[in-house]
């Protein structure tokens, strides 16, 4: 399998074997879960689906492997290299502050469901962040909007349990202008936005989370 390493369009493919036209060419459901220990946040654990067209490549050189199988480990960790290099494709804010994370997960697995590719991992906060009275957002996308990154539903984006009588989780999907959404569809599939555009941060979706 080839990586696409050069750019934020690189999460899984180098070569895709359809015709398209327009942004987005790949598309990822999200599904994110708060890791706390009841009073700090300490990161974030994600699930990544990917569309079937997109997985089509990974899950052939996953062949008939079976859950555990080494080849898993060898493509999730050629997966997880790119996702790192952009930053794990998350913004995490608090108080107007950009919060960092660790350079390497803590935990990352990737496998089959069906047609489809499925990537796990915990994306780690590089200090713990206390939840009482406070306020966070982050959002999960790729800069040039070639990958729509996006929660199918609100419900996931989830709280533990622990969390769910003091804190609420909120997912905010932005409309962008009908001028931003042409220049999307303009787009085809060599053309990438200009950078200071943020094309994907425009499209990308927000979630606050409150705790009293």
């Amino acid at each position: 399998m080839q990586i696409v390493k050069q750019s934020a369009l690189a999460l899984f493919l180098a070569v895709f074997t359809f015709t398209v036209s327009a942004h987005p060419h790949s598309f990822i459901s999200l599904k994110t879960t708060l890791v706390t220990d009841g009073t700090q946040l300490s990161g974030l654990k994600m699930r990544w689906t990917m569309d079937e067209i997109t997985s089509a490549d990974l899950l052939y050189d996953a062949g008939n492997a079976k859950p555990g199988d080494e080849v898993w480990k060898k493509l999730a960790a050629e997966v997880m290299a790119n996702v790192l290099g952009q930053h794990y494709f998350t913004e995490f804010w608090h108080n107007g502050q950009k919060v960092k994370f660790l350079n390497r997960p803590t935990e990352y697995g990737m496998s089959r469901e069906g047609h489809q590719a499925v990537l796990t991992f915990v994306l780690p906060l590089a200090q713990p962040q206390p939840l009482a009275g406070q306020k966070y957002t982050f959002s999960t996308f790729d800069p040039s909007y070639y990958v729509d990154m996006s929660y199918a539903e609100d419900s996931d984006a989830q709280l533990p349990a622990e969390l769910q009588k003091r804190c609420t989780l909120a997912v905010h999907t932005p409309k962008p202008s009908e001028e931003t959404l042409n220049f999307a569809v303009s787009l085809d599939k060599e053309d990438a936005p200009p950078e200071d555009m943020e094309l994907g941060k425009q499209f990308a979706q927000q979630v606050t989370l409150q705790c009293q």
